[in-house]
């Protein structure tokens, strides 16, 4: 069994690693380019990671994946096992993420850190349609923007990359800068910083604060920062960065304008050195546009054609429960229920009131992790129904139990899915949005 120690140091991984046997670990993850964390999903020639969790401990599961074929086994408790490829280290996460490390620095091609309240997995999702139009690009899958999700994006990243896209998600201090450190980012860009995780940020400046870790790690290295100049707060934020790339209305190379369509987004981009040009996206709701903007101007930066840009957006079909129009029977749900927070719910609940429709119906979660702004923001949201005249509104779970209002209320899914089942709406259109935990899209199969 070899012993690989992996010390850490402030809360961060620290990459001062007995070399000769990272470099063993490293040999290894060259031949297996592979990483699981589930033995569930483990696969023969693949490298086994023992995470560890609240209820859960891989360590255990070892000898189960020796028995499948692993390549490489790391563990950082004693399993009872002799071998070349079982690693005994001090801890199996800080192993992952100087592996990671080690891997990213092999790297010398655009690393592009997304973050923001809102909007970041969609713009990551743009900006690699974008740039795969021309680039060998890999970016984050699904939503794994954390503290593993993120080692494990950059150890899927492959010798043939030309460019590379990392999410980070985060819900207090100094969790951005730690990516930083893990991701070594040349460019960045902050979608926006909303009223989300707001208990763990500590309010609003906390979140830009938090977000703006990212910026000044760019500060520090020398890199490039896109950044929406229609968000003042941005431009401030970014005043240390020595290369800036701006986008939106107020300050950049193009204007952009949203046309007027039935119910997804079209906007209308216009520059000095081109004609305008239409483009129209399969994403709903104007608050997209921003995201939008973010693609053009990563894509105009990089020297990609204009028709390449539109095409790719246009291409974008979004299919993760965030701001995906769907049909069922004489329906159409807008369904934006990946999570939610007081920013995100507003933009959503002010697009749906405004689109054409004789009957509106709004299935809303509740928004967690708000702290002892919950029940205010709750508060806040119900006030903007009412102004709306939104009548058909349904509320589920979180602290809508604690604030006064005149709607349906379940406190929680099931129980809204036994009454739907006995209204079900028709020719309706229909919001469905809320924070991950409350689960809304499970009404979506009730339709």
């Amino acid at each position: 069994m070899s012993n690989l120690q992996t010390p850490f140091l402030g809360g961060f991984f620290c990459p001062y690693l007995c070399s000769m046997q990272m470099e063993k670990l490293y040999e290894i993850f060259l031949r297996f380019p592979q990483v699981q964390t589930d033995t569930r999903s483990l696969k023969q020639g693949e490298i086994f990671f023992a995470l560890k969790g609240p209820n859960f401990n891989g360590n255990k599961f070892a000898a189960t994946a020796i028995s499948m074929g692993a390549a490489a086994v790391v563990v950082d408790e004693e399993v009872g096992i002799e071998a070349e490829n079982v690693f005994l280290v001090d801890d199996c996460l800080t192993t992952l993420q100087a592996l990671a490390l080690h891997h990213r620095k092999q790297f010398d091609i655009p690393f592009i850190a997304i973050t923001g309240s809102n909007g970041k997995t969609t713009t990551k999702e743009l900006v690699h349609a974008v740039l795969s139009a021309t680039f060998k690009t890999y970016t984050t899958k699904g939503n794994l923007n954390n503290h593993i999700g993120i080692p494990l994006t950059l150890l899927s990243i492959k010798k043939d990359a030309e460019m590379a896209i990392i999410e980070m998600g985060a819900n207090h201090q100094k969790e951005i800068e730690g990516y930083c450190r893990l991701a070594l980012p040349t460019h960045g860009l902050i979608t926006n910083c909303g009223k989300a995780h707001l208990e763990g940020f500590g309010g609003v400046e906390g979140i830009r604060k938090g977000k703006g870790e990212l910026f000044d790690y760019l500060s520090l290295s020398n890199g490039t920062a896109f950044i929406n100049s229609d968000l003042d707060y941005l431009e401030r934020m970014s005043e240390k960065i020595p290369h800036k790339v701006f986008y939106g209305n107020s300050k950049g190379a193009f204007t952009t304008s949203v046309l007027e369509t039935e119910s997804l987004l079209g906007i209308k981009v216009c520059a000095e050195e081109m004609s305008c040009q239409k483009i129209f996206s399969k994403l709903v709701g104007s608050y997209n546009k921003p995201n939008i903007e973010a693609a053009i101007c990563i894509g105009i930066h990089f020297s990609i054609a204009f028709d390449k840009i539109r095409t790719a957006i246009e291409d974008y079909s979004p299919d993760n429960a965030r701001s995906q129009m769907i049909k069922r029977g004489s329906n159409t749900i807008i369904l934006d229920a990946y999570n939610a927070n007081p920013s995100s719910m507003e933009v959503a609940v002010e697009n749906f009131s405004k689109m054409e429709a004789e009957k509106k119906y709004l299935f809303l979660g509740g928004m967690m992790e708000l702290g002892a702004d919950s029940v205010n923001e709750h508060q806040q949201l119900i006030r903007l129904l009412e102004s709306l005249k939104l009548k058909n509104t349904i509320l589920v779970g979180g602290d809508f139990v604690k604030v006064q209002h005149s709607f349906l209320y379940f406190d929680n899914t099931e129980k809204a899915g036994v009454w739907l089942k006995g209204n079900k709406p028709s020719e309706a259109h229909i919001l469905m949005k809320g924070s991950r935990s409350i689960k809304i899209e499970k009404l979506l199969e009730l339709l």
